[in-house]
């Protein structure tokens, strides 16, 4: 429920600040008058025009990630309440009050809400998450990928790097070298392409190797927070049943992919 203050509608927020990545988090409070149709970001731009806590303290306007504002650069994830998600679609209006905010702690804090997403884009560089086929010339048109596979995969490219999966997943964190299920999910979506299809070899022998599908412990997690909906476990699933067939491969010596 949205605060009355002297007949004005108000909205809390506790919101955990960090200085530096190497200082302590604290807790700053902050009171919004309320407006219809707000959203978590909107309400930080007002609170950055104005940053004074509820106890009349000036402060330092809050640090935090954005960029398109309709969830599709995936910038602007943080904790909301206790769940990650995008900030820019958390309406206040389906947020209980008072709205806490955090940045995600599978990643580094750079400052405040901001985060160090570098293990996750390093992942997706070990996964070679991306087609080789840059030439001098003009190699023409590629083969066609058949519709009912183009739909599936469709789904899978609809992923923004947001982060939110690997902040939902209970084996991503400092003690792991598990590389998440996004990457992993954008090895089946390379996989499946005609012509990414000749990488597929090298990027089924990385994910079988350390902080790959072995880590996995299938919580399930990272399915139910997904913003876009991916079918992120039915990827994992896949690539079991794809690196078992490789390994064969890989012992009796067949370069086929």
């Amino acid at each position: 429920m949205v605060e009355t203050k002297s007949e004005t509608k108000t909205v809390r927020f506790i919101i955990t600040r960090q200085d530096t990545p190497d200082s302590a988090p604290y807790d700053e409070e902050f009171e919004l008058a309320y407006r219809p149709n707000m959203n978590v970001i909107s309400a930080l731009m007002e609170i950055r025009r104005n940053p004074v806590t509820v106890q009349g303290k000036h402060t330092t306007a809050i640090a935090w990630d954005m960029n398109c504002l309709e969830e599709v650069c995936g910038a602007c994830s943080m904790v909301i309440n206790g769940k990650p998600r995008q900030s820019c679609t958390a309406l206040i209006d389906q947020l209980e009050q008072p709205v806490r905010l955090a940045p995600m702690r599978t990643f580094p804090v750079v400052r405040d809400l901001q985060v160090d997403r570098s293990r996750m884009f390093d992942s997706l560089k070990k996964v070679k998450a991306w087609i080789p086929i840059d030439g001098t010339y003009n190699l023409g048109p590629g083969p066609r990928m058949p519709e009912k596979k183009r739909q599936w995969a469709y789904e899978l490219s609809k992923c923004m790097t947001c982060g939110v999966c690997l902040e939902a997943c209970p084996n991503v964190n400092s003690n792991s070298d598990f590389m998440g299920p996004q990457p992993l999910s954008q090895v089946r979506l390379f996989n499946a392409h005609p012509t990414g299809a000749m990488n597929k070899a090298e990027r089924l022998n990385t994910i079988m190797g350390d902080g790959g599908l072995a880590n996995c412990g299938n919580s399930q997690n990272c399915v139910q927070s997904c913003p876009k909906g991916i079918p992120l476990t039915t990827s994992i699933a896949a690539l079991n049943r794809d690196t078992t067939i490789q390994q064969f491969r890989n012992f009796f010596g067949s370069d086929e992919v």
